[in-house]
């Protein structure tokens, strides 16, 4: 695939900040503050989106760092350019097809076509519903409703921006961020979202395979079965004693960049990442 208009190629991370990272809505919501991070790694301060995009900036790509808010991002990528990448962030709502178009129009405009695009966007609602409201009548619509933003119309809409130009020029990789509540439906319990609508994201991402391996786009599910390290989780409690339960996100973004750069003749379609002392989920 030919560079962007930056001269290098151009690796996309839908949802590049974490919502466990210091200041994170997870974090605030957990905690009720933000917590310190100075003594950790740049590696887990950002979650996943984080981890890959400063990863896909060692290995030479211009990343782009989409958000709800810009500022969101900025000491991410101050991160990023210190390590010597390059990068620049985009404002984008998942929940606003507007907002998609315009955020890709600019990217294309900016940066170029995407070789790289990495879904990664997450949502925290309905983790603040008490114990006695797990039940589905319990349930408001509204946060059904911003899980299928999220988990199956966001992905559907980013996949009609990045998928024709890698179909036209042969070549792109395509992945989705999921866990382990993609691979069957399981009850909301109290402390989490509601996930399940992320089974369809899954089958999107089957469907995709199906549809564009052909046209040499490689599309993978990425199935992160347990919790990630960042700096809202580590200062969990329940994560104090057992640190083998905890995956680094630096080895995640190892990962996404074994994917990117597999031969095509033996495509990676679906990669599930447990930790060792855990029995994987199914």
């Amino acid at each position: 695939m030919r560079t962007g208009t930056r001269g290098k190629h151009v690796c996309v991370v839908i949802g590049a900040t974490s919502k466990w990272q210091s200041d994170g809505r997870n974090t605030l919501l957990a905690h009720g503050h933000t917590v310190d991070d100075s003594g950790l790694p740049s590696g887990v301060r950002w979650g996943v989106g984080g981890a890959v995009a400063q990863k896909f900036a060692q290995e030479g790509f211009f990343v782009v760092l989409t958000t709800r808010r810009q500022s969101n991002a900025s000491a991410l990528a101050a991160a990023i350019r210190e390590q010597g990448g390059e990068c620049m962030t985009v404002e984008l709502d998942l929940v606003s097809q507007d907002s998609i178009a315009t955020a890709f129009a600019t990217i294309r405009r900016e940066a170029g076509d995407p070789e790289v695009s990495i879904y990664n966007a997450g949502y925290l609602e309905g983790r603040d519903l008490p114990p006695d409201k797990e039940l589905l009548e319990h349930v408001p619509v509204e946060i059904l409703d911003t899980a299928l933003h999220i988990a199956c119309r966001g992905p559907f809409l980013v996949a009609k921006e990045v998928l024709p130009a890698m179909r036209q020029k042969g070549q792109g990789s395509f992945f989705f961020s999921n866990n382990s509540n993609s691979l069957r439906g399981r009850k909301r319990m109290t402390g989490q979202s509601l996930y399940y609508p992320r089974v369809m994201m899954r089958t999107l991402a089957q469907v995709l395979t199906e549809e564009y391996s052909e046209h040499g786009v490689h599309v993978a599910n990425v199935v992160i079965d347990g919790t990630i390290d960042s700096p809202g989780t580590r200062a969990l409690s329940r994560n104090q004693n057992r640190p083998d339960l905890i995956i680094n996100p630096l080895k995640i973004a190892e990962a996404f960049w074994y994917l990117h750069t597999q031969d095509r003749s033996c495509w990676t379609h679906e990669l599930q990442l447990t930790p060792f002392a855990k029995s994987p989920s199914f």
